[in-house]
């Protein structure tokens, strides 16, 4: 997989692609709005999501990191978490 070190984790871009994805007005995605209980993901809009991010960001994420996130605060801090650990690799 390539890395995509280029592109900034921009709050508001990452924002924007799950609006994208879960096909919702960008204004919908608050910072902590639940995916779950909130924006009705369901685990196929997860997939969905997660392979979306994964292109976009060149991460690699498991399915549990995914389940331990619930908000667009949560799903940001995971995608820095992940760049930060594979620019240390």
């Amino acid at each position: 997989m390539s890395t995509h070190t280029g592109i900034a984790l921009d709050k508001e871009d990452l924002r924007f692609l799950i609006a994208d994805v879960l096909e919702l007005d960008v204004e919908e995605v608050t910072d902590d709005a639940d995916f779950v209980q909130e924006l009705e993901v369901d685990s196929l809009m997860a997939l969905a999501i997660v392979a979306r991010l994964e292109r976009h960001y060149g991460v690699k994420l498991k399915e549990d990191d995914f389940k331990r996130v619930s908000s667009l605060t949560q799903v940001h801090r995971l995608i820095g978490d992940k760049r930060a650990a594979q620019a240390a690799s």
